[in-house]
C-alpha cells in the first residue's frame, strides 16, 4: 500500500491526459469514492468555441478526467500504475450553462456502481456555486496489466 498524498494533488500524477488533452489541473479532495478536481478554462483550450465558451461536449470530458484522477489517487494508494479509462455512454446529463474563457471550474464525481471493469459515475460541473451540468457518465476502466478481465 502506498502512502498517501498531500492535496492538492496535480493531475498529471493521477491520470494518462497530456496537453492539449488533459482539460483538469489538479485533485483537490478523495473520500473513498469521490472526489472533485479543479480545472481553468485558458486560452488555447482545444474545445473551447468561437464565442469564447466551452463545447457542452467539454463538460462530459471534465467528468470522465475527474473521475480518471479519482480512480488513478486510489490505484496509486494501493501501489498499482495509473490506468487508462475510456468514456463509453452518457445517461440523464443535463446542461445548464456553459463555461467562459477564464472561468475556475470544480468538478466532483462519485462512483454509483463498478462492474466487470465499468464504472457508471455520477458528476457534476460548477463555476463557484453555479451549476453548469449533472449527469450519470459510463467508463471502462482498463484492467491492471491491460488485459480484459
Amino acid at each position: 500500500m502506498a502512502e498517501a498524498m498531500n492535496f492538492p494533488i496535480a493531475a498529471e500524477r493521477l491520470i494518462p491526459h497530456r496537453p492539449p488533452m488533459q482539460l483538469i489541473e489538479a485533485l483537490e479532495d478523495f473520500d473513498g469514492e469521490a472526489g472533485t478536481v479543479s480545472a481553468q478554462v485558458g486560452p488555447g483550450h482545444p474545445l473551447l468555441e468561437e464565442d469564447g465558451a466551452l463545447a457542452e461536449v467539454a463538460l462530459l470530458e471534465l467528468l470522465a478526467q475527474a473521475y480518471a484522477a479519482v480512480q488513478g489517487y486510489a490505484d496509486s494508494l494501493s501501489g498499482e500504475p495509473v490506468r487508462q479509462g475510456f468514456l463509453v455512454g452518457v445517461r440523464k446529463v443535463r446542461f445548464l450553462g456553459r463555461p467562459q474563457l477564464g472561468d475556475r471550474l470544480q468538478v466532483r464525481v462519485r462512483a454509483s456502481a463498478r462492474l466487470e471493469g465499468f464504472a457508471i459515475v455520477e458528476g457534476s460541473v460548477r463555476r463557484g456555486e453555479e451549476l453548469l451540468a449533472e449527469g450519470n457518465i459510463k467508463l471502462w476502466i482498463v484492467p491492471q496489466g491491460g488485459g480484459q478481465g
